[in-house]
């Protein structure tokens, strides 16, 4: 599967981490964006639509068969966007909110080559188990819930022990749909 060159648009140690598991080659490149949508957006489509913004600075750079991969991850609970925390405090209440409720994981992923673009969004439900004050102080305190959606990380402590279960892709909550973005890929660049 050397008939195509990943370029991963993310600074994400975990989107980097990941996307090295599908054995294509890889390269990293970042341009910052501002992470702005229209209000009137829904939200199951705001990742997307995000990862779509985070292709355009990056789109000029790419020579032939490279596909750049970028991507955003949202937490929907109650249909609201539930972003990262830009506080502490505001993480120890992310996390209360979740605790004891079901929420959504919607990675939106833009593909996008010299040629065409297609983009994608893979939605994972995740249900947590009461969790206890004290168990989200430690995790805040003792982890980095400062650059994750919702404000937790499903492979760290908190999901450990505080994820009851979850229905979908296990990596799209670490921020990449490995096996849709996989399929995607040979179907849309490499069957082409």
């Amino acid at each position: 599967m050397d008939q195509i060159n990943l370029v991963l648009g993310s600074k994400s140690p975990r989107r980097q981490e990941l996307i090295r598991e599908l054995r294509f080659a890889v390269e990293i490149r970042t341009e910052e964006v501002e992470e702005i949508y229209p209000d009137d957006l829904s939200p199951c489509d705001v990742p997307e639509f995000l990862a779509k913004i985070k292709a355009k600075p990056l789109i000029d750079s790419l020579v032939t068969n490279e596909v750049l991969v970028t991507s955003d991850t949202i937490v929907l609970l109650n249909n609201e966007v539930i972003g990262k925390p830009k506080s502490e405090e505001e993480a120890c209440e992310i996390l209360s909110k979740i605790s004891g409720n079901t929420h959504e994981v919607i990675t939106g992923v833009c593909l996008t080559s010299k040629e065409k673009c297609y983009s994608f969004s893979t939605t994972t439900k995740v249900t947590f188990s009461v969790l206890k004050p004290e168990d989200i102080s430690h995790y805040v305190k003792t982890y980095s819930p400062m650059d994750k959606a919702g404000s937790y990380a499903i492979q760290e402590w908190i999901g450990f022990i505080g994820i009851s279960k979850i229905e979908g892709c296990y990596y799209n909550v670490m921020g990449l749909p490995l096996h849709d973005l996989r399929k995607t890929l040979i179907r849309e660049f490499l069957n082409s």
